[in-house]
């Protein structure tokens, strides 16, 4: 069939790009080999989330005391909670479904891969099609990146997925990588009762490209749950021979070797693209390290092919590969777009306490040679955080001293990803600090720490 636009994957980069191409009155096609939605809704951000919600009720059950109520007898039913999840995934998928059947794309089942003249060879379980289009887009997406040191058999030592559907929990679990996927998985298994150690190449540890700040105050919280967090280690190697794995990990700094026994080692080193035998080579696309080469409009070196999400440059987020595949179509279509801006791109990560932050740090806002004013709010002089039960953690935000330009801000606490979006859309309107304090936020709520950080950063902070 001949399309004016065919995605090779349907993941949060693959189906925005195809819906968006719909309502611009294009012929769309999306080519996916698993299942519609991609990592994010089957592996990734949705079912993740699902198990975070349940550790966090059962973290609430075992502190209800602290709220004035009595329960006794509370356990961790593992196979309902990752049945949950699943639930949950398999709906969002379903949800995509419908929406390729409301905007009338058609949907190629099988392994897509390029082939000259602008077409696209579709290998699925009734043969292999041909496809023609005028566009290409590849947002065929990662997958979790394997450490030479730490090879995945999928039992013993494994990644995201394989701990989204584990057979029965842990008792003892070693994750490598403490980024957003690590952090949010140490989360979960320490709730439920399962031994976690988390092991870091970079010395900041946990969180290691957020602020510093933000890096030490979550390093606090997990060391009060019980997270072994070594940060500044290397795995050496992993001994599978017995009834569970034996890690050998050594210190960066001291040289010094240890050995920690567990159960399961997730591997959460990162996401590595999946631009493997899709035929790039052949038409001569350029890549460095696998991923993609793209201009602003996320065009290739071949005219008429595309590349977005996880396989192009950038950040490694669902909302980034939305936003690229958005721009990408209309700028296909006519429309006058503006490129992406990658500084006001905002990083969540969605353990207990919460993580957000976008923009500069105060360490990247001086490197850059702004001079700033910088205000911190804790929670713990928020009158909603303390009624909710969640007093840990703060607001920061970095302002330039000169301008009042908002550089940046880095939250950690209840909520912190809904509270981001604050922030994102004011700096969109290039919103200046002394605007921020002279808004009235409502009381009482986490949204006033906001404020009151703003207010400090000029001196005019009322409740700290």
């Amino acid at each position: 069939m001949k399309f004016d636009i065919i995605i090779v994957g349907s993941g949060p980069g693959g189906y925005v790009a195809a819906i968006r191409a719909s309502q611009l009155g294009k012929k769309v096609a999306v080519v996916e080999r698993e299942s519609l939605g991609g990592v994010c809704l089957n592996w990734g951000c949705i079912p993740t989330k699902a198990l975070i919600k349940s550790a966090q009720v059962f973290n609430y059950i075992e502190h209800a005391s602290d709220f004035g109520i009595t329960i006794s007898d509370s356990k961790v039913d593992f196979d309902k909670m990752i049945g949950r999840s699943r639930d949950i995934a398999g709906g969002m998928s379903k949800g995509v479904q419908f929406l390729m059947k409301k905007n009338k794309i058609t949907v190629l089942e099988g392994e897509g891969k390029l082939v000259r003249g602008k077409k696209v060879e579709v290998k699925g379980e009734k043969g292999t099609e041909t496809h023609e289009a005028d566009h290409i887009i590849i947002a065929t997406g990662a997958r979790s990146r394997e450490l030479p040191s730490l090879k995945q058999d999928g039992k013993k030592i494994i990644g995201y997925r394989e701990a989204m559907t584990l057979e029965k929990q842990p008792k003892s679990m070693v994750v490598v990588g403490a980024g957003a996927i690590g952090t949010e998985f140490a989360y979960v298994y320490n709730s439920i009762g399962t031994k976690v150690t988390v092991v870091e190449y970079m010395k900041q540890g946990l969180v290691p490209r957020e602020d510093k700040d933000i890096s030490k105050e979550l390093g606090k919280v997990f060391k009060k749950a019980g997270v072994d967090v070594k940060a500044g280690t290397a795995v050496e190697k992993v001994d599978t021979s017995g009834s569970g794995c034996k890690v050998t990990v050594k210190n960066q700094k001291s040289g010094k070797e240890e050995v920690i026994e567990c159960d399961i080692v997730l591997s959460a080193a990162g996401v590595a693209p999946n631009t493997e035998n899709i035929g790039l080579e052949a038409l001569g696309i350029k890549t460095d390290r696998g991923i993609i080469q793209v201009d602003e409009y996320y065009n290739t070196n071949v005219k008429g092919i595309y590349a977005i999400g996880d396989c192009a440059p950038g950040p490694a987020l669902a909302h980034v590969a939305s936003a690229e595949g958005i721009v990408c179509v209309e700028k296909i279509a006519g429309l006058q777009v503006e490129p992406i801006d990658y500084n006001n791109i905002p990083s969540c990560t969605y353990c207990v306490p919460e993580v957000a932050s976008v923009g500069f740090t105060e360490e990247s806002a001086k490197e850059a040679g702004y001079e700033v004013k910088v205000g911190k709010f804790p929670f713990t002089a928020s009158g909603k955080a303390k009624a909710v039960g969640h007093p840990e953690g703060f607001v920061k935000v970095i302002y330039d001293k000169k301008y009042g330009e908002w550089l940046g801000a880095h939250i950690i606490g209840y909520n912190a990803t809904e509270l981001i979006a604050e922030v994102i859309a004011a700096r969109k309107l290039e919103t200046t600090g002394h605007e921020i304090i002279k808004s009235i936020h409502p009381h009482p709520t986490m949204s006033e720490a906001i404020m009151e950080a703003s207010a400090a950063a000029y001196d005019e902070v009322i409740h700290l």
